[in-house]
């Protein structure tokens, strides 16, 4: 029979040997913790959360307007998913209905602390531009600031910077950026310039340690050339959410082979964006080792899209479940890409 003393002592032990795994319990979870990014599903709009380590959040435009089905989408993951009570910061890249469309919703449904836009919009002829417009005006009342080039959006632990704002182009190359090949630079082709909200768009590069991020909103394919030639303004990224939803009014080879990105997420629908000559480039980009795109793509051959593993959404619109596609940054730069559908993982090593 053991004694109440040894008992005793046993006790005194487990309590003692308890006690510092408790107390660094908080600090493991902490040191856990990890940059989040998702890409909402909003049927061929925009709609880029990212949430910091800290957990202060930055979304990136809002998704169409639609019977509010995207405003819900995306309090769903900020809610539910991310766990943020408050969206800290709320950037419209440009007031197209695609990008500004569920702000008047989700501004119900979610506090929005700051909202930052290229300024005036110069689209509201239609009744409908109009409408959308004084609907944003009203969520961001009191709240809405222009960012300049070379600006700090400051989310704690993150390094954001403007590159791209009202259709002007950050002058001095960041990130390493300098010359570029003088070849990819030689007499390309241009498109009709664009004057219109495309072009304005708001664009930044996020790092996080060594780990760097591209989102240009719509940014069209004249400035995605003056982005990158004659000297690449932007250096080199590991992930890039590609301009414009894989429309063909973006995607030029000179930007998406500046870059560099090692992954690619296209933010298109099953029958807006993922044009087959743009998935084409995309993934013939120098080092880039994956595409993810948000929707099968019905308006190019199967063979253009991604792998089937790497789409978040295989059919139609109507009655689309929504999957999102989520990347988690390590400190160290180390990443990994999730498509929420089929709980599929990629891991990508820090550089």
């Amino acid at each position: 029979m053991v004694s109440r003393r040894v008992i005793r002592a046993i006790a005194i032990v487990v309590i003692a040997t308890a006690i510092p795994l408790q107390a660094v319990a908080p600090t493991l979870r902490q040191s856990a913790r990890t940059l989040d990014i998702y890409w909402i599903d909003v049927e061929g709009g925009a709609a880029t959360l990212i949430v910091s380590p800290s957990g202060e959040s930055l979304l990136v435009d809002t998704g169409w307007r639609k019977d509010d089905r995207d405003a819900k989408r995306i309090f769903d993951v900020a809610s539910r998913v991310a766990g943020l009570k408050k969206i800290d910061w709320l950037v419209i890249t440009h007031y197209h209905e695609d990008h500004v469309g569920g702000v008047g919703a989700l501004a119900k449904m979610i506090p929005i602390a700051r909202c930052l836009d290229h300024g005036e919009n110069v689209e509201t002829r239609t009744a409908a531009a109009a409408e959308e417009w004084a609907i944003y005006q009203e969520a961001c009342n009191g709240k809405r600031s222009q960012p300049t080039l070379g600006s700090k959006i400051p989310v704690p632990e993150l390094d954001i910077t403007v590159a791209a704002v009202d259709g002007q182009l950050i002058p001095q190359p960041i990130n390493g950026g300098g010359p570029n090949d003088p070849t990819l630079c030689a007499s390309p082709v241009l498109k009709r310039p664009d004057a219109g909200e495309n072009g304005r768009s708001v664009g930044f590069l996020l790092r996080y340690g060594s780990f760097k991020f591209l989102d240009l909103g719509d940014l069209t394919w004249n400035k995605e050339i003056e982005m990158v030639c004659p000297a690449n303004r932007l250096g080199k990224v590991d992930l890039v959410q590609v301009n414009h939803h894989g429309m063909d009014l973006s995607g030029t080879p000179q930007f998406l082979n500046s870059v560099g990105a090692r992954v690619a997420v296209m933010n298109n629908g099953p029958r807006k964006g993922g044009i087959g000559s743009y998935l084409d480039n995309v993934k013939a980009a120098p080092g880039l080792e994956d595409l993810w795109q948000l929707h099968t793509s019905f308006l190019a051959e199967k063979e253009h899209n991604t792998s089937e593993d790497h789409i978040a959404n295989l059919g139609e619109e109507d009655g689309c479940p929504g999957h999102y596609v989520k990347v988690a940054v390590q400190a160290n730069g180390r990443f990994t890409l999730t498509n929420t559908r089929n709980n599929v993982t990629k891991t990508y090593a820090a550089r």
